[in-house]
């Protein structure tokens, strides 16, 4: 047998130790140069480099600690049950659970709380506490993170988080009095300390206090239909965070790369589009239905710094080709699968092009069902057959891919994959195919908010963050030209917020012009639109409350047909016609069966 090399043998150390800290026998260690992710026992962490050197060995060190503490003292159920609806609530909540199972694993054991610190580190070294110049730019998860840590554990402060820091420590501080003390006194016990961590969320004004709920009428039950929201507001999909601070996720992405993101969806995987620039994710808040107001108007600050830019022009060609390889590799998986959902499109679409016949005519070609009857009484009129074409409208279906930070893992290479696949089995029937994607160009802002900044920060701004809407395939462009283009999904750092709305209007107006006699627009997404930017400096429902304006004149006034397809979050809410998959490996079966349909009603 050959020998173990330095980094096999640290691995083998790695995967016992994490076992003993999570209690869990079969938990196994693998390595990853992308984000560390958990899918079910396996954990994958960073590598630390064949040098082993100290630093990046300690950070793969404490990656482990906090995905082992997490699968020791942490229960996916309690955590959803509790956790706000209010996007920065959400934030703060997910990021000072983690810091709770954290601070148990380092007042217990030395080792973890040198390793954890090292983890701790690296999430800082891409979170904006570094760049702060004023309190409205440190992320206010990150501060309290940061300032809970200290008080469960007596870790200071990193000395390069400590200015950013200081712009906040005393309004918090002011805010939530003897809070961090209540939580300290309960760390052991995850639902006590949710129920405390609600009223540090009421001290800091970012949940409505408990004398503001309206009491529940007598006959209601207090608890039901409250718990049903809260789950649906936090089902699989689970509501990603904005910070460094957050930790290691069951759906298999961490806070390294995430910096905060928080899932539920134990099936999740990650590829290699996960590091994300300035580590920041979206949060997905899908709230109920709310009436939108009268006097409802949508707008952006500027439109300045928007593009809607070609794929292959957001990187050289040879990452191109070498990212459309890696969604080949992952197509080789579902090869079979596809192949059959391809060819039972087709059957379908076919089918309804196909000739068919009219029987019984007086002329034509002679039916052969009708022969016997022709050699008996060759005077029998009806015998003849004529070929007849069924009439088939001209259709052009535009795909419009949610590429925001949310979808990143397993949810956008199945929809990349499953957008290939749909157009090259729709090419083959004679339908032309658009491949569209949204996003933004920056997290939290970029230079609208520099410019909104820079004007003395008027209230009610609008829209504040930069678009960018992508083209990876254009309606008449052949598969085989565009079929590279589908891989900068899986490029890192590409997918970051999304505006559906103003998403929905450009893909929109892009197939009204078109010739076609029918036009079906399919939106792939994975719940409400999401901009902190945006809601951070606007009403609570501003992007959702647009998204229904913009779905409503869609489908009352417009000539095109709109579906839409949700993963692990509900958009029957928004969207007529639509169908909600708890599982992106249902994507590439439920787009087909939707298209059939729109195809088959008419």
């Amino acid at each position: 047998m050959a020998e173990q090399s330095p980094l096999d043998q640290f691995r083998a150390a790695l995967t016992a130790a994490s076992r003993a800290v999570a209690r869990e026998h079969e938990l196994d260690i693998n390595w990853t140069s992308e984000a560390p992710s958990q899918v079910g026992n396996t954990v994958r962490v960073p590598m630390p480099g064949r040098k082993l050197e100290a630093e990046p060995v300690a950070a793969a060190r404490g990656t482990a600690d906090s995905f082992a503490l997490r699968m020791r003292h942490h229960d996916p159920l309690v955590h959803r049950k509790g956790r706000p609806v209010e996007p920065v609530a959400g934030q703060v909540y997910d990021t000072l659970e983690q810091i709770r199972w954290e601070a148990l694993g380092a007042n217990a054991m030395d080792g973890a709380r040198a390793n954890l610190a090292a983890a701790m580190d690296r999430r800082l070294a891409s979170d904006p506490i570094l760049r702060a110049k004023t309190a409205e730019e440190v992320p206010l998860a990150t501060a309290l993170a940061l300032m809970m840590r200290e008080a469960l554990t007596g870790e200071p402060v990193p000395e390069e988080a400590r200015a950013g820091l200081d712009l906040r420590r005393k309004a918090i501080e002011s805010a939530i009095g003897d809070d961090f003390a209540r939580l300290a006194d309960v760390i052991d016990s995850q639902k006590d300390y949710s129920e405390r961590l609600k009223g540090l969320l009421e001290h800091l004004e970012l949940v409505a206090t408990t004398t503001d709920t309206p009491e529940p009428e007598s006959g209601d039950d207090p608890d039901g239909e409250d718990e049903e929201q809260d789950d649906d507001s936090a089902q699989d999909g689970a509501e990603p965070q904005s910070d460094a601070t957050a930790a290691p996720t069951e759906d298999g992405e961490t806070d390294e790369d995430n910096e905060g993101e928080t899932s539920e969806n134990e099936d999740g995987d990650v590829d290699p589009a996960e590091g994300e620039e300035d580590g920041m994710m979206p949060v997905r808040p899908n709230r109920p239905w709310t009436d939108i107001p009268e006097d409802f108007d949508y707008r952006a600050f500027t439109d300045d710094f928007d593009e809607v830019v070609d794929a292959v022009e957001l990187c050289d060609e040879e990452e191109l080709t070498r990212l459309r390889t890696y969604l080949d590799a992952q197509l080789k998986g579902l090869q079979g699968v596809v192949t059959k959902l391809a060819n039972r499109l087709q059957r379908r679409l076919m089918a309804q092009q196909n000739r068919s016949w009219d029987f019984d005519q007086e002329e034509g070609l002679l039916d052969a069902a009708r022969l016997a009857r022709v050699v008996i009484s060759p005077g029998q009129s009806l015998s003849y057959k004529v070929e007849r074409d069924v009439e088939f409208k001209d259709t052009v279906v535009t795909l419009l891919i949610d590429n925001s930070g949310s979808m990143r893992g397993r949810p956008i290479s199945i929809a990349a994959i499953s957008a290939d696949v749909m157009a090259r089995t729709l090419e083959r029937c004679g339908v032309k195919t658009e491949i569209l994607g949204f996003t933004t160009r920056a997290w939290k802002g970029g230079q609208s908010r520099e410019q909104w900044l820079a004007k003395g920060k008027p209230e009610k701004p609008g829209r504040l963050n930069d678009l960018r809407h992508i083209v990876y395939k254009k309606a008449d462009e052949p598969w085989r030209r565009a079929r590279r283009n589908l891989g900068l999904m899986m490029r890192e750092g590409l997918l970051k917020e999304n505006i559906d709305g103003e998403a929905l209007l450009w893909a929109h107006s892009r197939l009204l012009a078109r010739p076609e006699d029918r036009r079906i627009l399919m939106v792939i997404s994975d719940g409400a639109p999401v901009d902190d930017s945006t809601l951070s400096v606007n009403s609570a429902g501003y992007l959702e409350q647009h998204l229904r304006k913009v779905i409503e004149w869609i489908e009352g006034k417009s000539p095109i047909q709109l579906v839409a397809i949700g993963i692990g979050h509900d958009v029957t809410r928004y969207y007529r016609r639509a169908v909600t998959i708890m599982d992106a490996e249902q994507l590439g079966g439920t787009m087909i069966e939707q298209l059939a349909g729109l195809f088959e009603g008419e």
